[in-house]
């Protein structure tokens, strides 16, 4: 890791760093409020249970006994989109009938509308944080997947960067947070955040990507902190929880060392052969016994 980014770390995680670490300590806590008991929630991505961008995501998710669900924030007028009030006042009431949650929005369109590059991306990044402002959400997931990719690539992460700056104020504003969730490095991604220079932007960090880049998973959450990362895709590929690649009892580990207590989404994990059912409610009892939820 970089010695001069590591340095930063220290002195934000010590809470010496002056002005900056003054501005952080309100938006970790904005992230983190509420959820002391129980201190994680569980939730799973619309898509990945088969719903994506549709309300029925949350009756799905009770019956499989979560806490709650990413919602995406997509294509400009489907059926369920978001910027429309009334699907907004759907979903509340969906929410509050069933007591599911909206754990965070997602944008995964940008992996083929790239932010770097889209012009329409960029505004659709700021109407997510206008509609996020009215809606409660804390979070969204930026996805640079796909045509979205910016792994190195300089010249797109530099765009990145100037959007993020002038949309940074505006989240802010709503206090709301942007995660980033891309092929980077936990230092490539400090780089980005170092850049932009605000607490609205952070990393949304998934176990399954980074694993699969080949990244030290548990030291890298150590590393980048509790003032760096805003959530956590709980994820395997091709196995489910437990199964796979991530030794989830690390992960707990090193999430309880950084005093992370915010939600737990679960991300893909499903094997050949067992039903969507079937694999997410192994996916959620499992979760749930790894943090004694």
């Amino acid at each position: 890791m970089n010695r001069t980014l590591f340095t930063r770390r220290q002195v934000l995680a010590t809470g010496l760093a002056g002005l900056a670490g003054g501005a952080l300590s309100p938006w970790i806590e904005l992230l983190h409020a509420g959820s002391e008991e129980p201190r994680f929630k569980i939730s799973a991505c619309d898509w990945s249970i088969g719903r994506r961008q549709q309300l029925d995501a949350l009756d799905l998710a009770k019956k499989i006994g979560l806490d709650g669900v990413q919602v995406s924030f997509g294509d400009v007028e489907a059926r369920y989109d978001l910027r429309k009030a009334d699907v907004r006042q759907e979903f509340a009431a969906a929410s509050k009938r069933l007591g599911v949650e909206i754990s965070s929005l997602a944008m995964g369109v940008l992996n083929r509308v790239p932010y770097a590059s889209a012009p329409r991306a960029e505004q659709w990044v700021r109407e997510c944080v206008e509609v996020m402002g009215t809606m409660g959400q804390k979070v969204v997931l930026l996805a640079f997947f796909g045509q979205g990719n910016i792994k190195n690539k300089p010249n797109l992460q530099k765009e990145v960067i100037r959007r993020l700056k002038k949309v940074a104020p505006l989240a802010e504003k709503n206090r709301v947070v942007l995660g980033l969730e891309t092929w980077l490095s936990a230092e490539e991604h400090m780089r980005i955040l170092d850049a932009v220079g605000s607490p609205a932007v952070k990393v949304y960090y998934d176990l399954a990507n980074s694993n699969k880049m080949g990244y030290d998973i548990y030291k890298e959450i150590r590393w980048l902190g509790r003032e760096n990362i805003c959530e956590f895709h709980c994820k395997e590929n091709g196995f489910l929880l437990g199964h796979g690649r991530i030794d989830f009892h690390k992960f707990r580990d090193a999430v309880n060392e950084i005093g992370y207590r915010g939600w737990l989404v679960i991300e893909g994990a499903r094997e050949t052969g067992l039903s969507l059912m079937d694999c997410y409610l192994h996916n959620r009892r499992y979760l749930r016994a790894v943090f004694n939820r």
